[in-house]
């Protein structure tokens, strides 16, 4: 079984010396500024700050949803408009397997990973998806080779 810290470890490796930081917003940033971040950095989602605490999670889907279809203005809106307050989190302990229940019972796709109370990372249904895939070729290739008698 899985867990979120292989997962996160398993995303691509920082440089040297150089940490894998989450990409984050504060909540007065207007939505086009968090729109350009995620642009930016690839990514679907941004932690909303409030100093050091989270105060919510910005998606593209808030986006769409909330600025799009409601014709607003995503330069003159900011975060706290549109962001999700109550955040659902796991921790490096949890499993592959958990965090996809979670997001499928929630119908969610980002997950923030926190340990000790500290956002350490970020996980998204894309991230759980290549490990499930890949723990399955794993086994697949075990029951192969124990079908045909070859030894790894």
């Amino acid at each position: 079984m899985t867990s979120v810290a292989q997962i996160l470890k398993s995303k691509t490796e920082p440089q040297p010396g150089e940490n894998r930081p989450v990409v984050t917003i504060t909540a007065d940033a207007s939505v086009y500024e968090a729109v350009k971040m995620m642009a930016a950095h690839h990514i679907g989602a941004l932690v909303v700050l409030d100093g050091t605490e989270i105060a919510g999670i910005v998606t593209e889907r808030d986006y769409a949803r909330k600025i799009v279809l409601m014709d607003r203005s995503s330069k003159t809106t900011p975060v706290r408009d549109i962001m999700t307050r109550q955040v659902r989190y796991v921790t490096p302990a949890d499993s592959a397997e958990q965090c996809m229940a979670l997001m499928t019972t929630h119908r969610m796709r980002h997950l923030p990973v926190l340990d000790n109370e500290q956002l350490i990372g970020m996980i998204s249904i894309g991230d759980l998806v290549k490990t499930i895939i890949t723990d399955q070729q794993f086994t697949i290739q075990q029951l192969e080779h124990y079908i045909t008698g070859v030894r790894t």
